[in-house]
């Protein structure tokens, strides 16, 4: 089980599923790599690729993660702006990220045209639009810092292709990209295999250790895998309990997709400018996807710290009155899915060396940038394991202290929000019984000094599990949309009945009787 199983699918989800059997008993390899989105099986592609022999495993489907939530822009420009990264990490660094980000996405491009993944990968243009006043200043800045960087691919232009709505004068940022991510992952996919690399779902981790120079893995079954050294790529690491959680925030990301005739929107990619609506900083992207059955519409944004809002069903509303006013030509949303996002505090990954480790490396933090920080991970650690210098290690080391960008008060305010959470274990329980529960709702109940997560099946049929998360031990939130249990302090999701469906946790919510 992992997000795969939760209420939502988004429209990556149609395509079918990549053949993986569960791993049957003990194994070998040179590296094992858990988690099999984008930052997975692009490491695990490098390493097979330079003669490595090779293992993935996930506690899902392969490629069925929240790879499969994105929205998919491949983007050079930075999710945080280049004009906050020059004022976080100064002009060398900032330079040196988006050269990480060009990287990953010429990369990509050449595993497409060098494997034949068909995956509708084109380059598109990026167009960053002004929100409101704040927003045509945050425009001015990014426009001098691409200049202050000397980056080429920057110009102004008087409108972004919007055909209901004039955007005023607009940034272009030409050579971005999109494709369809999980028919590039099952590309991914063949592409290791053809190479004698080995896949597995249904294969969950338990834990590691490192030993005799290498890694032992325990899986949920009870087989272990030796390796030279492993990976995980798993959205939060599982690998380790504090380290690195501190360090970055998990957020829930929305989008939608639609019909949306030939001609009727331009194939690009278009952001507008940052913008905050109570203790929310936001913004609303859109992108096309061409389908033989006609072109989908795709429209991300609303985020939200985890735990924090239960209020879907209104951000998802005003995605769509956004894009329709902005794109009139758009048909009735026929996909709506979430995602999670985990947030840095300098807004870069953490990609290498796990601390404290020797042979165990980690990608996370990808900060609303995650498939071209995905791959940039998988070129960082790559290297690393095969003992060459890697050009962004430095930059990327998990073992960094990030000094936080301009939202510095938000990012404080997320890990307040953390800490605030142990003190919920005294206060009562957001219903006064789970009698009250309706089917299809959940919500955590108190009982005597104990905290219950409480939900009901859409039948009726009531399920109580212990509230509090496996992982470090922060009390879980219902997330009604998706109908599952979110912790708010480091991003693991559970089933009603209290499954784990996305890390850290490894162990499922404990029974109650």
């Amino acid at each position: 089980m992992n997000v795969a199983d939760q209420d939502s699918r988004s429209c990556w989800m149609d395509e079918p599923a990549i053949s993986a059997p569960p791993l049957a008993g003990d194994a070998t390899c040179d590296v094992l790599v858990v988690g099999a989105g984008i930052a997975g099986l692009s490491t695990a592609y490098e390493l097979a690729h330079l003669g490595r022999k090779v293992m993935v495993i996930d506690r899902g489907a392969i490629a069925s993660g929240m790879t499969a939530r994105t929205t998919a822009h491949l983007a050079t420009e930075a999710d945080d702006r280049y004009s906050r990264l020059i004022g976080a990490l100064g002009e060398e660094n900032a330079r040196l990220y988006h050269s990480s980000q060009v990287a990953a996405l010429n990369r990509i491009e050449a595993i497409v045209r060098d494997v034949g993944i068909e995956c509708d990968f084109v380059r598109v243009d990026g167009w960053l639009v002004a929100a409101d006043k704040d927003g045509r200043k945050e425009l001015e800045e990014e426009y001098e810092a691409w200049q202050q960087l000397g980056i080429e691919g920057a110009e102004w232009a008087e409108a972004a292709p919007m055909p209901g709505m004039k955007s005023g004068r607009a940034l272009r940022f030409a050579g971005q990209g999109r494709f369809h991510p999980t028919r590039y992952l099952a590309g991914l996919a063949r592409a290791i295999t053809s190479r004698g690399g080995r896949l597995h779902g249904g294969t969950a981790f338990v834990s590691d250790e490192e030993k005799d120079g290498g890694v032992v893995i325990e899986t949920e079954s009870g087989a272990k895998i030796r390796a030279g050294a492993a990976v995980f790529a798993t959205n939060s690491p599982v690998n380790v309990k504090v380290a690195i959680h501190t360090k970055q925030i998990p957020y829930r990301t929305y989008a939608i997709a639609a019909p949306i005739a030939k001609g009727a929107a331009e194939d690009a990619l278009v952001w507008e400018t940052w913008r905050t609506r109570g203790s929310d900083e936001f913004y609303h992207y859109v992108r096309l996807q061409p389908g033989a059955r006609g072109n989908l519409l795709i429209i991300g944004g609303e985020d939200h710290r985890s735990g924090d809002a239960v209020d879907m069903e209104a951000r998802f509303g005003r995605l769509e009155r956004w894009a329709r006013k902005r794109w009139p030509g758009m048909g009735k949303v026929s996909h709506r899915w979430s995602g999670q996002v985990l947030e840095s505090a300098d807004s870069l990954p953490f990609s290498g060396k796990s601390p404290g480790s020797k042979n165990i490396y980690v990608h996370t933090g990808d900060s609303g940038m995650g498939i071209t920080h995905g791959v940039a991970g998988a070129l960082t650690i790559a290297p690393l394991i095969i003992g060459e210098k890697s050009r962004f290690a430095d930059l990327f080391d998990p073992g960094r202290k990030p000094k936080a960008l301009s939202s510095l008060k938000e990012f404080a305010g997320g890990l307040a929000g953390a800490a605030k959470n142990f003190s919920e274990y005294l206060g009562p329980g957001d219903v006064a019984s789970a009698e009250d529960l309706k089917p299809g709702e959940g919500a955590v109940v108190r009982e005597g000094l104990s905290k219950i997560a409480a939900s009901r099946t859409k039948e009726g049929v009531l399920i109580r599990r212990s509230a509090v998360c496996t992982h470090v031990g922060c009390l879980v939130q219902w997330n009604p949309f998706e109908r599952c249990w979110d912790c708010p302090c480091h991003g693991s999701q559970f089933a009603p009945d209290g499954a784990v469906m996305n890390g850290p946790a490894v162990k499922p919510l404990a029974e109650v009787d």
